[in-house]
């Protein structure tokens, strides 16, 4: 039983420490151009590459956080205000991707991403907490701040959040292969 019940703390507390990384980063970074704080890191020898989690991002921009279960890869997509993406490990297969939206879609995602909406919709605006075990997670980081969904029954999408995972997974190379 401690097995699982470590596995069922681990996506809350990662939230609680993406929200707590972000809101420690935004007050200590308002004096800063709008930039991103975190960016991702070169590949390492072996062709992997090494992973960082991305804290905060500045508005216009947003990062996708997956992961298939627990024991899955961390798929890491980071896009910026003009479109440009970056994909670390995007199908669990150890691969660095980048690319760019198409105009239509960068207008789209960027129209999203200053819905006001979208601040009701924030883990803790919404007091989000996992509920599902081995399910999809996804988590949208953006400046308003995380924004947490599982692929579960019952699950209640957010309309805003909902409709950047859908354009973000279906424009880039998205799917988590367990």
């Amino acid at each position: 039983m401690l097995p699982r019940a470590r596995r069922r703390l681990f996506l809350p507390l990662l939230a609680v420490a993406l929200v707590g990384a972000l809101t420690g980063c935004s007050l200590l970074d308002r004096d800063k151009p709008d930039t991103a704080l975190a960016q991702p890191s070169a590949p390492v020898a072996g062709g992997g590459s090494q992973l960082e989690i991305p804290t905060t991002v500045a508005a216009g921009q947003v990062s996708l956080l997956q992961r298939l279960g627990e024991d899955g890869p961390m798929r890491t997509l980071s896009v910026e205000r003009n479109g440009a993406w970056q994909c670390l490990d995007c199908a669990g297969d150890g691969v660095t991707s980048r690319g760019t939206l198409a105009p239509e879609l960068t207008e789209r995602l960027q129209v999203l991403l200053a819905n006001p909406r979208l601040a009701a919709e924030t883990d803790q605006a919404r007091r989000y907490r996992t509920t599902c075990i081995d399910a999809l997670t996804s988590s949208l980081l953006t400046s308003t701040g995380l924004i947490t969904s599982q692929d579960c029954p019952g699950e209640e999408r957010t309309p805003v959040a909902g409709e950047i995972l859908l354009l973000l997974t279906q424009a880039t190379p998205a799917e988590v292969k367990g």
